[in-house]
């Protein structure tokens, strides 16, 4: 595989974005964990990144997955690396870094009285019902979840057939041949939201969420065949322009469809709305996968650093944003102000924990990080 410097900015972009993404939920109608407020007008920005935002995330993976797997030493090494650098970080989120997530909505939504200490140490680990919440959870971490289960079942795949990669890749080649690329995924995303999941909502349950898994999985497995072609890569490039004007174009579409009709539109523009999201979660994916490649596949002394971070930010983000605005409510600032303080204490958050647990050995594998290496070259916690 050659390297794609642009699809490593790619992919620090789109964890950015999503930070930005949810602070932006605290604002908005949609349900959330803990809100300062319900402004219709907030949901127009915020449209024109849901259609997309975690699609990306899912072909970005894919894409690195086929990276790592061939520089893996065989399947089985490959299976054990990801599970370590997948599920300690989701079992150490789940356990410490998400119960304040939880306590804060319960506390907000709930009514739940106790502090926190008592609800971790007393509550968390009952396996019950709390309020409407099972605990423990997994909240925003659903997505490591998600990608470790994808990751393993292709490569489980791989083991039972030896040739998949290469009828997988030949499977590919043909089913995106040509403008394929551009119509074959758009005539998928369309098929999803506005036919056989119409109206339907991700749940994040792993089990009940076929939304979800015909929406990721096929994006987890379209990133994995793109790291093995060149072509294609290429024919985003060349057509960014084009795929740009038409995800823009659908998200006027959009736009419009939620300006007129806030929280809901009637029939037939419900549909429209729905269609709309499909036209432009795939063609703006394209156009950014041809953007990435035409104008930042180049490296940059701070690339490693970014590449390295963007796991522990999204690990945290979420964690830092609903326990800051737990207690912004009832301050009466503006709501200028509490998106400034929110953004500026995840930003200041997220460094912190990355700095932190990056220089503390034990703590690296906990947030995502590789275990340090010695001088002589083995790897230890310490």
């Amino acid at each position: 595989m050659d390297r794609h410097y642009g699809l490593d900015w790619l992919r620090i972009g789109a964890f950015g974005l999503l930070i930005f993404y949810h602070i932006g939920m605290v604002f908005v109608p949609w349900d959330y964990h803990v809100k300062l407020a319900a402004a219709d007008w907030v949901v127009v920005p915020m449209l024109a990144t849901n259609a997309w935002r975690l699609m990306l995330l899912f072909v970005v993976s894919g894409y690195a997955s086929r990276a790592l797997m061939i520089r893996s030493d065989g399947l089985a090494a490959f299976a054990r690396n990801r599970s370590f650098r997948l599920l300690v970080p989701l079992a150490f989120g789940v356990a410490v870094i998400v119960p304040p997530q939880v306590w804060a909505e319960l506390a907000s939504k709930y009514g739940y009285a106790r502090g926190y200490l008592h609800f971790w140490a007393r509550d968390y680990f009952s396996f019950e019902t709390i309020g409407r919440i099972v605990v423990p959870t997994w909240n925003h971490l659903w997505f490591v979840g998600y990608l470790w289960l994808y990751t393993i079942g292709l490569t489980i795949l791989a083991a039972i057939a030896g040739r998949v990669g290469h009828l997988f890749q030949r499977a590919g080649d043909w089913l995106f041949a040509g403008p394929l690329l551009f119509l074959v995924p758009t005539a998928w995303l369309l098929f999803i939201s506005g036919w056989a999941f119409a109206g339907q909502s991700e749940t994040h349950a792993l089990i009940d969420d076929g939304v979800a898994h015909a929406s990721y999985l096929p994006m987890f497995l379209f990133g994995f065949w793109l790291a093995g072609s060149e072509s294609a890569i290429d024919r985003f490039r060349r057509f960014w322009p084009v795929t740009a004007a038409l995800g823009l174009a659908a998200y006027a579409v959009v736009a419009g469809v939620e300006i007129a009709w806030p929280g809901g539109a009637p029939y037939p523009w419900g549909r429209v709305f729905s269609l709309g999201k499909g036209v432009q979660g795939w063609m703006t994916i394209a156009a950014l996968i041809g953007l990435a490649e035409a104008f930042l596949n180049r490296d940059h002394p701070w690339r490693r650093t970014l590449t390295e971070a963007v796991f522990p930010f999204y690990i945290i983000h979420q964690t830092v944003i609903v326990v800051v605005a737990y207690w912004l409510r009832g301050a009466g600032l503006p709501l200028a102000a509490d998106f400034a303080i929110l953004v500026a204490a995840t930003v200041t958050g997220c460094w912190a924990f990355y700095l932190v647990g990056r220089s503390v050995g034990w703590l690296r594998p906990l947030i995502g990080l590789r275990p340090r290496v010695h001088p002589r070259g083995d790897m230890a916690f310490a």
